[in-house]
């Protein structure tokens, strides 16, 4: 079994040794003894790492993640977890189409004055109504 110290895992993952030590701490990774002073770890930790580079992209917290890794290294996924958080990505890509919806048409607005634009109107009243609600960001207003 080939090992790398924490510079080499450093280097080759693009993460400083402080982000690997944290881990470590967490129970995402585990290193396998130390040369010297500087830890050592399996060549396996390149693939852990990058399970967990895309559970972070996905926007699993490190506890999440944790949870989907197996002790032996390789995953051990829940699927109706991803499926949850792809449920989760369709809302917040909806809204913030909506919200990039909304800036397009307030940046070409015909009208001379946006508070006498319906659709304009339309977009501050959901953004209110969001507000109320405790809600981030506005819901799709119907279009003219």
């Amino acid at each position: 079994m080939k090992t790398l110290d924490i510079g080499q895992v450093a280097r080759w993952s693009g993460l400083p040794a402080s982000t690997l030590r944290y881990y470590e701490e967490k129970g995402l990774i585990r290193s396998i003894g130390r040369s010297g002073l500087k830890r050592v770890f399996a060549e396996t930790v390149l693939q852990r790492l990058a399970l967990i580079a895309l559970g972070r992209t996905a926007g699993f917290a490190l506890e999440d993640i944790g949870a989907m890794l197996s002790a032996e290294g390789g995953p051990a996924i829940d699927r109706q977890q991803l499926s949850s958080k792809a449920d989760q990505l369709d809302q917040t890509i909806k809204r913030l189409s909506a919200i990039r919806d909304g800036l397009r048409h307030a940046a070409a607005c015909p009208a001379d004055n946006h508070l006498h634009c319906a659709t304009f109107q339309r977009l501050m009243a959901a953004a209110s109504k969001q507000m109320a609600n405790g809600k981030p960001g506005p819901t799709p207003p119907n279009k003219d």
